[in-house]
């Protein structure tokens, strides 16, 4: 399950993320998204848990919860849309 993790406070960490996760079951993966420009956190991140009860469990708990001074958003993730534009020629119109 790909849970989405946003309202994050400036100093929060991927570690962070996972430590915090990692008491409602195993992590595969925690990462807070950061700025390619500046390298400062955006405020957001994503965290994989393979069992979806343990997800589930963790986006109940979670939800609206303080993490190092700021009340957080838990729920699972959207599939990520494609990006639009550069791509394919033939859709096109001209």
């Amino acid at each position: 399950m790909n849970i989405f993790v946003a309202k994050l406070s400036s100093s929060t960490t991927s570690e962070d993320l996972d430590q915090v996760f990692s008491q409602f079951g195993e992590v595969s993966s925690a990462k807070v998204i950061m700025d390619r420009d500046t390298g400062s956190s955006k405020g957001f991140g994503f965290v994989e848990m393979d069992n979806d009860s343990e997800g589930q469990t963790a986006i109940e708990e979670l939800n609206e919860s303080e993490l190092d001074g700021r009340r957080i958003v838990v729920k699972v993730a959207n599939p990520r849309e494609p990006r639009r534009g550069g791509g394919d020629y033939n859709q096109r119109r001209y």
